[in-house]
């Protein structure tokens, strides 16, 4: 590939710092290998002393496959690794760590289950508890915060504080180090034994970092550490993708790089090679809404290809059909389904796409887990409502309903694998006013049994009080009712097409199993319409993509409107993930609530 004369600027850097500001598409990573190339060849540079990082053992296998080929196989003896790969090297080095000190993902989330579930809390989804308090300790190590004045987004302070001093003081019994750790354990080791340092700065001369809007203070701190005294730095990223802030990385290290190294040399990679005009020039006009960046002008070497559609639909599952119909029709007519690629903010956002493709046998990858709706815990609930409405008794069903309403029914009444309504009378014989509470539960399933599902759920909502317990339940968190509002209605939503109860909990456990199916049977190989969110689109590229549910509340998402620059940033990323066409399209209205377009839309000037 002939190289453009920004990307011969940046491969040619002599020594010191150099930044690279390299745009979607622009070929950083040919960049990046062709600089190593340029070093061995051109200036002489012993291959051992050359390091190369990056964020992902994908991004850097396909990299140093790279440089293999343009080397043909040559030279082996530069350095590729990710940041935990490379710290991990030398913390194995000086302390003699072994795999066996790592905290495996798997070991941290049983260990601080064990400690939530010591907890004087009330949790419903115990799985998404852990993984938000997992984020907030990798926050709070990553960015050397001070715990104290630290403000968890998964819980309150005081809760957080608890838990991460009990997990701290458990990992630390059983001698092991997690992910984050060994960044702090490299920080520390660096800054306490200049001998130590002095052999690693010795061993890396030349530092290249790829995605490097994407590093974290320790990740940084470290590096300044390592690059001295010649401070031989490549660091290559774009600021206008700096996606991952709810992992730690911090895009202001772009702008402190140059405070910390004033001598540095910018350099913009100032051509697409992926995008048409059509696509690219939009998106920077809705990226240049960002107040924190870089400022910007990229060209791209495409014609003027096809203008960005603009598309509305009233819900999501008219959105969802009609894509499935177009797909479909691409398919047919010779489109490969990889090339075309379907994102979307948040996984939920997926859901009524996923059954209507189903329904249409569109082939389709998700890598990315979608959770199921039916599986949360208001579809567990309905769908005991609905089996003992159809004569189920097993005690799994009493359980999970009896106080939802509360009922003030013990679980000591339900002693045996199936129960009757007649053994509860018998247990409440003395307490009349238990009694009219089973007399009305019982009466209450005998209706929803006559009913439609759609009928049935608005039933259990209004006359059975399952709305007044889930505000009741979240009194004072206001956000967390809405949330549970919304899978409740968006359950009573898909339960329209179904005559019976019977019917729809037939539909649940096909749609379950095939759920289930397709994550036993997944491929790593992309086959089908390729489905996932914007985040994990990064680094990716289509033919064709289609953003869906751009709306307010959805993108930008409700709970990260704080962070409104790093959702605009998001969907700079998803629009230029298309080559050739760009479809965005937006709900008038969701679960029988009224929606406005995303304020991105305004800011493309297409409507």
């Amino acid at each position: 590939m002939r190289l453009n004369e920004s990307q011969r600027t940046a491969i040619h850097h002599g020594e010191k710092p150099c930044l690279v500001l390299a745009g979607p598409g622009s070929g950083k990573t040919l960049t990046i290998v062709n600089r190593v190339q340029y070093l061995i060849e051109s200036k002489q540079v012993r291959p051992e002393e050359i390091l190369v990082i990056t964020f992902t053992k994908y991004a850097a296998t396909e990299m140093q496959n790279r440089f293999y080929e343009l080397m043909k196989s040559r030279e082996r003896s530069v350095t590729f690794g990710t940041f935990h790969g490379i710290y991990y090297h030398i913390l194995k080095w000086a302390y003699r760590f072994t795999s066996d000190n790592i905290m495996a993902e798997r070991e941290k989330y049983q260990l601080l289950r064990e400690i939530v579930r010591h907890q004087a809390l009330e949790i419903y989804e115990e799985e998404d508890f852990i993984v938000d308090i997992i984020r907030d300790i990798g926050i709070v190590k990553n960015n050397m915060c001070d715990l104290d004045s630290y403000q968890p987004q998964g819980t309150t302070r005081a809760v957080f504080q608890g838990i991460y001093r009990q997990y701290e003081e458990m990992r630390k019994s059983v001698r092991k180090v997690d992910f984050d750790d060994m960044l702090i354990l490299c920080h520390q080791l660096f800054t306490t034994r200049q001998d130590v340092l002095v052999v690693w700065q010795e061993r890396f001369k030349y530092i290249l970092i790829d995605e490097f809007q994407d590093i974290n203070k320790v990740q940084y701190e470290v590096i300044k550490q390592l690059a001295l005294p010649e401070n031989n730095l490549f660091v290559v990223g774009d600021d206008d993708q700096s996606i991952y802030g709810f992992r730690g990385a911090n895009t202001k290290l772009m702008f402190q790089f140059q405070e910390d190294f004033p001598d540095a040399k910018q350099i913009l990679l100032d051509v697409n090679y992926r995008s048409t005009p059509n696509i690219l020039q939009p998106a920077l006009q809705v990226i240049g809404h960002n107040k924190i960046r870089f400022p910007k002008k990229i060209d791209t070497v495409k014609g003027e290809g096809s203008k960005i559609q603009l598309r509305e639909y009233k819900d999501a599952p008219a959105e969802s059909e009609a894509l499935a119909v177009e797909v479909k029709e691409k398919i047919a007519a010779g489109m490969m389904p990889e090339q075309i690629g379907v994102l979307f903010r948040i996984h939920s956002d997926a859901r009524t796409l996923v059954e209507r493709l189903i329904a249409h046998k569109i082939p389709f990858q998700m890598k990315e887990k979608l959770p199921n709706i039916y599986q949360h815990f208001i579809g567990r609930d309905i769908m005991a409502y609905f089996q003992m409405a159809l004569g189920s008794r097993s005690r799994k069903n009493y359980l999970q309903i009896m106080n939802r309403p509360k009922r003030y029914i013990s679980r000591e009444s339900l002693e045996q694998a199936e129960t009757t309504f007649e053994m509860l009378h018998n247990f409440y014989e003395d307490k009349e006013w238990m009694l009219e509470h089973l007399e009305r539960w019982e009466g209450d399933l005998d209706t929803l049994a006559k009913m439609a599902p759609y009928a049935a759920i608005i039933f259990l909502r209004k006359k059975i009080g399952y709305d007044a317990f889930l505000r009741e339940y979240n009194a004072g968190n206001k956000e967390q009712v809405e949330e549970y509002f919304d899978f409740l209605q968006e359950i009573q939503e898909r339960s329209k097409p179904f005559s019976s109860l019977e019917e729809w909990l037939a539909h649940v456990d096909d749609y379950t199993k095939t759920m289930e199916e397709r994550e036993r049977s997944y491929d790593p190989a992309p086959k089908g319409v390729r489905l996932m969110t914007m985040h994990a689109s990064k680094g990716l590229e289509f033919d064709t993509v289609y953003i869906i549910t751009t709306n307010e509340g959805h993108i930008p998402y409700k709970k990260a409107m704080k962070q409104l620059e790093e959702e605009r940033r998001l969907f700079y990323v998803a629009m230029t993930r298309a080559k050739e066409e760009l479809k965005i399209s937006y709900l008038t209205e969701k679960n029988g609530k009224d929606l406005s377009p995303s304020r991105f839309i305004e800011e493309l000037n297409l409507m």
